[in-house]
């Protein structure tokens, strides 16, 4: 879950991997430290906090050498010290490590029997002595590695240097992402490709149990059966300057005000109006296959899910198909009826969710076609499921997910879009004006992105209390448990996300005069417009604190809030796509107020690559 950089090169290794750290920095860490070879001499460098006390440290303990590895840790085993950071070192052999050893204490005991001392309490410390035992026997590093991972139980991102083959570095992968970068007269690996942007933009993303030896002058890259493959190269159109902020004061802030242009993206070339229909890429499902599908599952994490939640009401509305929404988490714990002529959908930011990714395959050994919609090219996600489509939102650094939900929710309107038309259930006019009111998304973002200030003040009156309650209807359930989600993630305030009529079994115990009871309530459907004001006035009989996002123009339900939000006026199916956008900044700005790390939120990991 953590940040993994490689270099080998002619340049000093140790400002180019803590720089690769630094674009890392969103995945959330813990310590950090990096370990550089000069010849046969090896210098690690590790220290607890941020990335600048590792620099602290690198101004007088700094090492010299071309070839390198460096990593940022988020505790699992062992809590946050420098001798539990990343790398770690026995007998000339530094590792780094992301992914979980189940079987560590065994293998413990086993190498403590030959008389191996460990220095930490991580489950990671022993691939570094697993390693050592096996050279210990001839093995060179590459095979030293290959018989390290053989006995380890678990998941892993590994990259290991030796002093004993100082001119390179040898890495593999098993259900953690690992990305190799080429660039001439030098290579590198990572966890991910924005650690990549300042050197390359072609990359390798490695499959499960890929071996890759990284060098100077090239890459071997070996399959798990030991054979010598040849994987696509993928140019990443993403450039460095998307990974920083750009005058913005934290990246959250700038992913919020960049979902119009990423929803512009994710709609680009795919909106064909005058046919009331949409284009994807490569589809490959004829009309008859859509037709026989009985269901869908949609398989997601955290923001994901609340995607798909919003995404069933969609599907169900315009291609009249039963959806079911399943926490990945869970979906293959259980015995899920799952069988041939349906669709398994995983929604995931980077594609490599562990448990999004496992569901999607659960799904698939049912007999489910299957989908991804994610936002990285190349993921595992996109290379197992029959078919992608990529949000397009680009990268987005800040833990708390922003514009990857508002694309996710681009993406299911599509896609319900696409299966109505070829179902028969939506016609050609009726596509026409769906596709038409998608088109004013990014304008109406724009607009509700001008609320700033306002949103502001709003989250000055209201930053010190102690719970926030969200309420939404029909898809703005969806919406309400998004915003939960957000508050909580980044500025520590316990909230709770309901659907409306659900506010009377239970959640209505807790409204008093310090509540504050956040209500999304657009007015289309009319119905839930109707019952979601009925919710406003139980709120205010109780002496709760009404924050209403409301349409432009209704003056009822402004006249019932303490405070009011206003979002242009749209159809029921886009509300979600605006009503969120003044919920993150709301988020946002109790958290910037009350001084909290707004990108990296304690305990919290942008990538879940770990059950």
């Amino acid at each position: 879950m953590c940040g993994i950089v490689g270099y080998v090169g002619a340049e000093e290794a140790a400002p180019i991997l803590v720089g690769g750290l630094k674009r890392l920095e969103y995945r959330g860490y813990d310590s950090a430290g990096v370990a550089v070879l000069d010849g046969a001499a090896l210098s690690v460098v590790r220290a607890t906090g941020k990335l600048r006390n590792l620099e602290g440290k690198l101004l007088t303990e700094t090492p010299k050498g071309r070839v390198g590895i460096g990593h940022t840790r988020w505790a699992t085993h062992g809590r946050p010290s420098d001798a539990n950071a990343h790398p770690h070192t026995f007998e000339g052999v530094s590792v780094v490590h992301n992914g979980i050893i189940e079987n560590h204490l065994a293998l413990k005991e086993t190498l403590k029997a030959k008389g191996h001392v460990f220095s930490s309490e991580t489950d990671s410390e022993v691939f570094a002595h697993l390693i050592r035992e096996a050279q210990k026997d001839g093995q060179s590093l590459l095979d030293a590695v290959r018989a390290a991972v053989a006995q380890v139980k678990g998941t892993y991102a590994l990259v290991a240097i030796s002093e004993a083959e100082p001119t390179h570095i040898v890495c593999t992968r098993e259900a953690q992402p690992m990305v190799l970068g080429y660039a001439k007269g030098q290579n590198f690996v990572a966890s991910d490709v924005p650690a990549l942007l300042e050197y390359t933009r072609d990359v390798v993303f490695m499959e499960d149990g890929d071996v890759a030896v990284v060098k100077a002058e090239g890459i071997e890259l070996f399959d798990r059966a030991g054979a010598q493959v040849q994987r696509k190269v993928t140019r990443v159109d993403w450039t460095p300057g998307m990974a920083e902020k750009g005058g913005h004061k934290h990246f959250m802030h700038k992913e919020i005000f960049e979902q119009s242009r990423a929803v512009a993206d994710t709609l680009r070339g795919r909106v064909l109006r005058s046919e009331g229909d949409v284009h994807f890429d490569g589809w490959p499902f004829s009309d008859a296959d859509v037709k026989a599908l009985t269901r869908v599952w949609v398989l997601a994490c955290g923001t994901s899910w609340h995607s798909g939640l919003a995404g069933k009401w969609m599907i169900e509305s315009l291609a009249k198909l039963p959806v079911e929404v399943e926490l990945a988490s869970e979906f293959r714990y259980r015995d899920p009826l799952v069988s041939k002529q349906q669709l398994a959908v995983a929604i995931s930011q980077s594609g490599e969710t562990l448990d999004t990714l496992a569901a999607l395959r659960e799904a698939k050994s049912r007999g489910a076609t299957t989908m991804t919609l994610c936002n990285v090219v190349g993921s595992a996600m996109t290379r197992e499921a029959d078919f992608t489509v990529l949000t397009n939102a680009g990268p987005e650094i800040g833990v708390a997910s922003t514009k990857a939900f508002t694309t996710q929710l681009i993406g299911l309107y599509l896609l319900a879009i696409k299966l109505g038309r070829q179902r028969g259930t939506l016609t050609r006019e009726e596509a026409q004006q769906h596709l038409s009111r998608l088109t004013e998304v990014p304008k109406e973002i724009d607009a509700v992105l001008k609320t700033e200030a306002q949103v502001k003040e709003i989250a000055r009156k209201y930053l010190h209390a102690r719970d926030f309650l969200f309420l939404g209807r029909g898809p703005m359930h969806a919406v309400a448990l998004e915003g939960a989600l957000k508050l909580k993630e980044i500025s520590y305030i316990h909230a709770e996300g309901y659907a409306g009529g659900e506010m009377k079994h239970g959640p209505i115990a807790l409204i008093d005069e310090q509540l504050p009871v956040v209500v999304v309530a657009p007015q289309e459907p009319r119905i839930h417009y109707e019952k979601i004001i009925g919710n406003i006035e139980e709120v205010r009989a109780r002496g709760g604190q009404v924050i209403a996002v409301v349409e432009e123009g209704d003056t009822h339900a402004r006249s019932l809030a303490n405070d009011v939000i206003e979002v242009p006026k749209t159809s029921a199916l886009v509300a979600p796509l605006i009503t969120t956008v003044p919920l993150q900044l709301l988020s946002y700005h109790v958290a910037d107020l009350r001084g909290t790390d707004v990108d990296q939120p304690r305990n919290l990991a942008k990538s879940v690559t770990v059950e």
